[in-house]
């Protein structure tokens, strides 16, 4: 039986994985969903109402909250999902390819938290919830870009929170290990490819290929999604993976540089 007075979701990248995952358990457990991509349609399947939104531009992300609002009168939970990873030595990334990627997994995270804000503030209560990863909490090689932004997410958020307790709002963040979705097949390669990375950057990839078949579901991730969206007293983190008892590094590990002669 629906709730009378539902709460309401918004979802970023919500058309595939992770955020698919969660619009989905949202929905289960009575949200009434929005959710965002890019090429959105406006339609509704399975409860979740999927809306146009490029998080890296602000008249789009303007008029997503307009549309939004209209709809459903407020907003109690966003969830900033979008993203996108690459693969390689830290310098084989362009500043301009670096900055991209920030525009959608930082910027992208700032747009849509500034957006929805000013409802939240008015209600007097909001949830934030943003994906991060465990490459955020710790750094692994041949994924210095993709690692400096989740860092940067993690620092937002933890600051955003005490920021604004005072209005009762709160925000966290949900870390995934290996996720089994389709993010590690969409990654872009580095824009400045050296020679000297060939050999190592394919067996990163082959290596987190394999890791990504055999990791969690999206399934898992939307559970800790839904955990850090109801609890009444929200951790500054939640770390996801199967690994339990043991250490969060214990499933981060990479290829070693093959050593070269002069």
């Amino acid at each position: 039986m629906a709730q009378a007075n539902p709460r309401i979701a918004l979802v970023t990248g919500a058309s595939s994985g992770i955020g698919k995952a969660t619009a989905q358990a949202l929905a289960t457990t009575g949200y009434r969903v929005y959710g965002t991509s890019r090429r959105a349609d406006g339609g509704t399947v399975n409860g979740i109402t999927m809306l146009p939104c490029d998080v890296t531009d602000d008249a789009s992300v303007s008029k997503l909250f307009e549309d939004v609002l209209a709809k459903a009168g407020r907003i109690d939970l966003l969830v900033n999902n979008a993203g996108f990873g690459v693969v390689g030595g830290a310098e084989e990334s362009s500043v301009d390819q670096a900055r991209a990627m920030f525009d959608v997994n930082i910027f992208g995270v700032m747009r849509m938290t500034n957006a929805v804000l000013p409802a939240m503030r008015r209600q007097k209560s909001g949830r934030i919830v943003n994906i991060g990863s465990l490459l955020g909490l710790i750094p692994a090689p041949y994924n210095a870009i993709y690692s400096a932004s989740k860092h940067a997410v993690e620092g937002y958020t933890e600051s955003l929170d005490h920021e604004l307790r005072a209005f009762g709002i709160r925000a966290t963040v949900v870390e995934p290990a290996y996720t089994n979705t389709a993010f590690e097949e969409n990654k872009v390669k580095p824009d400045q490819a050296l020679d000297i990375y060939d050999q190592i950057r394919a067996a990163t990839e082959q290596f987190m290929h394999a890791a990504v078949r055999k990791g969690d579901a999206p399934e898992i991730v939307a559970q800790t999604v839904l955990e850090a969206a109801k609890a009444a007293k929200p951790k500054r983190r939640y770390p996801v993976t199967r690994w339990h008892g043991r250490h969060a590094c214990c499933a981060v590990s990479f290829p070693k540089m093959p050593l070269t002669r002069a």
